[in-house]
């Protein structure tokens, strides 16, 4: 097996920099889309109830009128 190899300091500093500075960017940039995703989910959660009172409705009235043509 062959020893490790002994990496250079200033790679070693590169490599925790470039991994410091993408934590860094994911932080802000999480931050900065997480309203817009909460805005979203709301909107699709008030659109999802108005489409379930809509079938609701459909299906009470479908219900409705299969009861009045049978009896």
């Amino acid at each position: 097996m062959v020893p490790p190899v002994q990496v250079s300091p200033l790679i070693k500093l590169c490599r925790y920099s470039a991994l410091f500075l993408g934590v860094t960017y994911g932080a802000k940039r999480y931050s900065y889309l997480k309203p817009c995703a909460e805005e979203d989910r709301r909107v699709a959660a008030e659109e999802k109830k108005k489409q379930d009172e809509l079938k609701r409705i459909e299906r009470e009235l479908a219900e409705a009128q299969d009861d009045s043509i049978l009896k």
